[in-house]
């Protein structure tokens, strides 16, 4: 039963808890936000040109993404094979990825390392971060740890819209010598025909005491998150 306390209304609300409609419309606002915030493919063409002529840099940073049933989906795949484009067409020297066991019990950075690496990529121009659990902590955790490793040119590289969704973030917060490389839609359509699913060993990362997120975090924490980066200044110094 609900509560008189707990029946408050909110316009389109009906009968719900304030704080579930609260959390409710700010999850439709952020998906309508990430629906138009997106690179369009002429802005990401003209990136990449630019890239290229800045090219090569020492590193590009890659957010992770879950790895869920024992494979990867489309957007791990691109992300992954993104990386790859950019590191065998001498725009990059080498690759890092970001990203913890945050969703599932699988290090995000580690899967697609293990990923880029049985596409030819060489081990020793692959780096892991295993600390961030958010796009904004991909960048400015990546970040640190590539200047730790005495990398200085360093890129950023994703899908067109977590790279528009970063690119404030990173100009602000992190550094604005950060270049942003959004992936090209229709370089990636040309490339997908000879895309592979190369087996891994992924059960050897298994994270065997792993708890996901939602159950450590509070919704509220995680949007925070998601905005701004729990962020240990301390991390990669």
């Amino acid at each position: 039963m609900i509560s008189r306390r707990d029946s408050l209304q909110a316009p389109g609300c009906g009968a719900f808890s304030l704080t579930k409609c609260i959390r409710n419309t700010m999850l439709l606002t952020a998906a309508a936000i990430t629906a138009s915030c997106s690179f369009s493919g002429k802005t990401a063409g003209k990136l990449l040109q630019q890239a290229e002529a800045a090219a090569p840099f020492d590193i590009i940073i890659v957010p992770g993404y879950p790895f869920e049933n024992g494979e990867w989906n489309r957007i791990m795949k691109g992300r992954v094979y993104w990386a790859k484009y950019l590191y065998d067409r001498g725009i990059t020297r080498r690759i890092m990825f970001s990203g913890a066991a945050v969703h599932t019990p699988y290090p995000e950075a580690e899967i697609m390392a293990l990923y880029a690496k049985a596409l030819g990529i060489p081990d020793d121009h692959l780096f892991v971060e295993n600390r961030a659990e958010h796009s904004t902590e991909n960048v400015y955790y990546g970040y640190r740890l590539a200047i730790q490793k005495g990398f200085e040119k360093i890129a950023l590289a994703s899908d067109p819209f977590q790279s528009r969704m970063l690119r404030g973030y990173t100009r602000k917060r992190v550094s604005k010598n950060i270049v942003i490389i959004p992936m090209v839609l229709d370089t990636m359509r040309v490339l997908e025909p000879k895309m592979t699913n190369p087996m891994i060993d992924y059960e050897k990362l298994r994270k065997t005491d792993f708890v996901p997120l939602k159950k450590r975090e509070t919704f509220w924490r995680r949007l925070r998150g998601t905005i701004r980066g729990n962020i240990d200044s301390t991390a990669y110094r």
